[in-house]
């Protein structure tokens, strides 16, 4: 490294970009529920949370930090971003084995927790893009993305764009296996949601949504009890938070 800049080595041309949104819905009725909502999840998802999930997916793909950005903002949300670089070593003339640096990436997390006072529903949104460059292949975090957050929708899309080249020339287009996005996510995560997808293979883009089947009433009530509402009441919000959902899943004003 000289004058603070990566010397390049052996580059994989291959970008591989996984971007998705991830949903959590909560209802509060009151004003003052809906500010308490948006208060613990500031709280909960502020800017040193989210660099600490991103430092730990850097490690889990094999890559060194080199600079992080934070920024919790006013009245609410948070972001934090990641530069990262893939390692790998070799050896120069002298026969000495260095550790070189054959890309540069980026991993970033954008929070936006927002409520309508008309239908009583807190969202709190999170839009998470990993873009890489060379061997890494961030779909082997997706596990773990959506284990540190409550999702209730997800929408993710993967695509690889470029080439790079084999040792005899020859173009490489995608340099891994991938049919669908949900090949990489655990069984018994993908068992709690309905998912569909659509992909064009030909372009290696691959569309993945997913909607929790099951909505247990008392995880999506801020600070109040299920059994202390009237059945007809659980049965309205309940169908409330479905119809939010069903039109994030399917993206359109389906009611």
């Amino acid at each position: 490294m000289a004058d603070g800049k990566l010397t390049l080595y052996g580059f994989n041309n291959l970008t591989k970009s996984l971007s998705f949104n991830i949903y959590d819905v909560c209802y509060a009725k009151t004003e003052r529920e809906q500010m308490d909502y948006i208060a613990y999840i500031n709280e909960r998802y502020n800017s040193e949370r989210l660099t600490n999930i991103l430092t730990n997916l850097s490690e889990m793909l094999g890559a060194r930090v080199l600079n992080i950005s934070k920024q919790d903002y006013e009245p609410q949300g948070a972001s934090a971003t990641l530069l990262i670089a893939e390692e790998n070593m070799a050896k120069n003339l002298s026969g000495e084995t260095l550790a070189v640096h054959l890309d540069k990436s980026h991993i970033s997390v954008h929070t936006y927790p927002e409520y309508h006072p008309e239908t009583f529903l807190a969202t709190f949104r999170v839009d998470i893009d990993v873009a890489t460059c060379g061997k890494i292949t961030p779909l082997s975090t997706l596990d773990y993305l959506i284990g540190n957050f409550d999702s209730d929708i997800i929408t993710m899309d993967y695509r690889v764009r470029g080439f790079t080249r084999d040792v005899a020339g020859k173009k490489v287009f995608i340099d891994h296996k991938i049919t669908s996005i949900q090949d990489y996510i655990d069984k018994s995560t993908l068992s709690e949601y309905d998912a569909i997808d659509v992909n064009m293979y030909q372009s290696n883009i691959f569309h993945t949504k997913m909607m929790i089947k099951n909505i247990r009433l008392q995880d999506y009530l801020f600070n109040a009890d299920e059994y202390e509402l009237l059945p007809e009441t659980r049965r309205d919000i309940t169908d409330s938070l479905r119809r939010e959902m069903t039109e994030m899943f399917s993206g359109g004003n389906v009611y």
